[in-house]
């Protein structure tokens, strides 16, 4: 595969540190923001203060906020927010030209109303093109400081996931290839919601035996309502499963717990939402994984309370206190 020419859709912190390091492998990246003035700034500072400050990036990545400019990429890697990848990717498809380029889905959500998977919404609006996601316990901060991680990938066509892991690998991101896109999406989706949770926990001083209690159900309830949507169980072990979840539930940057660490200290969402400049995936995430529960008659305590915490103002003491509340089961359960 030739892989000289990668757009990344979307200049927030995930994108750009993985222009960062893609850059720094010696592929030449193309960084799309849609806002104008922000992108310029970037292109002069070459640090994305505002989503990625103290990251230098390398004079290879090019800025732009024209979508047109990247419309001949051999890999088109979507990293918006959940929330307006269709429109976005809607207008991307009215300008692309190359008809072999590959689609790559860093956007870890799921549609309102639909229940519709990231990839799932690139494969209608790009029928015609391979459509891979790559997740993982990836925080960006730690990606473009080059400290070690991991990541996971999978692909609708599978030989090409191993093309991918061998050109976007670097010495310090191993990626691992996967069997299965569903899984590998829910898991990443999912694992924001829970992160909420464990940040409400901190915000009450619940303490660690509560956190990892929390966590461990919490993956649990990921494998019961993932596998009602079709993935496989054991993909919830692996890296976007229980190695995102682990991430993103204790890490102290991640925005999610930073989210419901608030809310426990007894802020509104909406008031954390107003003076944040990054979404927390979390909270659009809730109400899509609420009602995608509800229509598949799955159980789902931890979910039904951070969407009560987010979407209808419950106190993050009352949440904690009807997850307690619950009547005693076996673990298994």
């Amino acid at each position: 595969m030739k892989l000289d020419r990668i757009a990344v859709i979307g200049a927030g912190g995930w994108g750009t540190a993985l222009s960062l390091i893609w850059a720094k492998r010696g592929h030449a990246v193309s960084l799309w923001g849609n806002n104008a003035a922000r992108v310029e700034q970037i292109r002069k500072s070459r640090e994305n203060s505002v989503y990625l400050p103290g990251a230098a990036l390398p004079e290879s990545v090019g800025l732009t906020s024209e979508l047109g400019d990247c419309a001949n990429a051999n890999l088109v890697v979507f990293v918006t927010p959940s929330t307006v990848l269709r429109p976005i990717a809607s207008r991307f498809k009215a300008c692309i030209t190359n008809e072999n380029a590959v689609i790559l889905s860093c956007v870890k959500g799921l549609e309102y109303d639909t229940g519709k998977r990231m990839s799932q919404i690139l494969t209608e609006i790009f029928p015609a093109h391979a459509v891979a996601v790559l997740s993982g316990p990836n925080l960006a901060i730690e990606v473009a400081r080059e400290l070690p991680s991991a990541s996971v990938l999978a692909c609708t066509r599978p030989s090409c996931a191993t093309e991918l892991q061998s050109l976007l690998g670097t010495p310090r991101l191993r990626i691992y290839t996967g069997e299965e896109l569903i899984g590998i999406e829910l898991g990443g989706a999912l694992k924001n919601i829970f992160a909420i949770a464990a940040g409400a926990g901190d915000g009450l001083g619940l303490g660690d035996n509560s956190k990892a209690a929390l966590v461990t159900r919490s993956l649990a309830e990921m494998i019961r309502l993932g596998t009602k949507m079709g993935a496989d169980a054991r993909t919830f072990y692996g890296l976007s499963g229980a190695g995102d979840l682990i991430a993103t539930c204790f890490s102290r940057h991640s925005r999610n717990r930073r989210v419901g660490e608030q809310l426990g200290q007894g802020r509104t969402a909406k008031e954390i939402a107003a003076s944040m400049q990054m979404i927390a995936e979390g909270i659009p995430t809730a109400k899509s994984a609420y009602q995608c529960a509800r229509r598949l008659n799955v159980e789902t305590p931890v979910i039904d309370q951070v969407y009560a915490l987010v979407h209808q103002g419950k106190s993050a003491t009352k949440a904690m206190e009807d997850l307690l509340a619950r009547d005693q089961k076996a673990e298994r359960g």
